[in-house]
């Protein structure tokens, strides 16, 4: 190809600026963010975001960038691995699952943190954001199938955007990009089983590892450092190593090869990675969580949902729950150890333990995963009534739409059936902007009162006006 890969992507990153983004998608990133924020002030308490807060306050070093809700005042390389992760801890955050899946916004926290470090305007940070999404959803799209069937983790791909996001406001030039790209996207390919069996804190950790090294990359890129500029299409680059490419012709090679769900011809989709870019904006097709879960447990959970408060059914009254999902969704969710999970971060990825937690409490909620609830004896009384089948049918119509059927029987043989194809939080189903307050507020709780939270929706959605130093100031607990 007359230009690497790497280089268009810098090309249209450097030029994006703020007055080409149209009113709606400004006001999508808003909503992203308002959401992040949220979710971060929900996972502040996190032990897992506790232990890497508490080993960068014993390192101490250059007040850069602020720690959301401490207010703690550390170098922006390490604050952005803390707020990432304290966006994505309860994994409710964004969803946008295509070949592959990802959480784009476990990368503002790039955002945020180098905005904060440049003193930034917050114009210049949502045009960043932008590019998060764009970019982070247009590899979603890029290898078929995605690398998630390859066996390896969606964090591969955050390594490719994390520089240009943190790069776009540090404003590197087009060479400084393409070599910001090239070394954080040497080096942080992430394996899959981190999402796989028995979950442990590096589920919701490693993406947010890989937003921070692509930051570094960024500032290295910025100082001088060179990094591989054929980085996706070279030899031994991303798509060779990971097969379908022939990278000495730089012509796409199918080859069938076994992934996790059998075999299939493994190639790559260049023009959905770097074709039409600026023709229309990725965010706009992203979506929100309405449970604090894995993604694919929310049209499960709905259907359970329903049929339990459409008919007054209490957990007693159940005999069995028989859930018909698409075979992927089968492979993640009903895996052997998800029926005893030890830890939260295998419940929230264990459909028989959300469907028996919402079975019990008729919601699902932050508190469904405590340890308190995870030794709740009425879930084990109905774990094990929850049966599972993968359906090759439901299959074809992934990911396009996320089919579930949901066949509730009871001890005196009534059968109730609810059936969705897509969670509330689609974008065909949006969050509204009621639905956001109320998750907003249900996350903050009683960590500022309500005069705040209502002056800190409207900062978010009005911060345009701000610097990005006055907005991060404002998401600490106590001003």
């Amino acid at each position: 190809m007359e230009k690497s890969i790497a280089r268009q992507i810098s090309e249209y990153s450097v030029s994006l600026e703020y007055k080409h983004l149209p009113e709606e998608v400004i006001h999508e990133v808003k909503r992203y963010m308002y959401d992040s924020i949220g979710c971060a002030f929900g996972g502040y308490h996190t032990k897992d975001v506790n232990i890497i807060r508490d080993i960068y306050k014993n390192m101490s070093g250059k007040p850069e960038s602020t720690v959301i809700g401490f207010g703690d005042k550390l170098p922006a390389v390490n604050v952005t691995l803390i707020n990432s992760l304290m966006v994505r801890a309860l994994d409710f955050n964004d969803i946008y699952w295509k070949d592959d899946p990802s959480h784009p916004s476990d990368i503002i926290p790039a955002a945020w943190s180098i905005g904060e470090l440049v003193n930034a305007n917050m114009q210049d940070v949502i045009t960043a954001i932008v590019l998060a999404y764009e970019f982070e959803q247009r590899l979603c799209l890029f290898a078929k199938p995605g690398v998630r069937e390859r066996k390896w983790h969606h964090a591969t791909l955050t390594q490719f955007v994390s520089p240009i996001v943190a790069g776009k406001l540090l404003g590197l030039n087009i060479d400084q990009m393409v070599n910001a790209i090239g070394i954080s996207g040497s080096h942080n390919h992430t394996i899959g089983c981190p999402t796989a069996g028995k979950l442990t804190m590096m589920k919701n950790t490693v993406d947010p590892m890989a937003v921070q090294s692509g930051v570094f990359a960024a500032l290295m890129a910025k100082n001088g450092y060179s990094g591989t500029e054929k980085v996706f299409e070279g030899k031994e680059g991303f798509m060779d190593a990971f097969i379908g490419w022939d990278a000495k012709e730089e012509n796409l090679n199918p080859t069938d090869m076994q992934g996790r769900d059998g075999i299939s011809s493994w190639s790559w989709d260049i023009d959905a990675l770097i074709g039409n870019l600026g023709k229309s904006y990725k965010i706009m097709e992203c979506g929100m969580k309405a449970f604090p879960t894995e993604a694919l447990t929310h049209t499960h959970l709905s259907c359970l949902l329903n049929a339990m408060l459409k008919n007054q059914l209490d957990y007693t009254d159940i005999k069995e729950v028989k859930v018909t999902c698409f075979a992927q969704a089968y492979d993640i969710l009903f895996d052997p150890t998800k029926y005893r999970p030890e830890s939260r971060e295998t419940a929230d990825h264990s459909l028989p333990y959300c469907l028996a937690a919402a079975m019990v409490d008729k919601k699902i909620t932050t508190e469904s995963f405590s340890d308190e609830k995870l030794n709740d004896p009425r879930i084990y009384e109905v774990i094990d009534k929850i049966k599972g089948e993968p359906s090759q049918e439901f299959e074809k119509m992934f990911p396009e739409k996320q089919p579930s059927k949901v066949v509730v029987t009871t001890n005196d043989n009534r059968s109730f059936e609810e059936y969705l194809e897509y969670p509330k939080g689609d974008p065909r189903e949006p969050m509204t902007i009621e639905d956001l307050e109320n998750k907003f507020n249900s996350l903050v709780g009683n960590k500022i009162n309500k005069d705040r939270k209502k002056q800190l929706k409207e900062d978010i959605f009005h911060c345009e006006k701000m610097s990005c130093r006055n907005f991060m100031e404002n998401l600490k607990f106590s001003l």
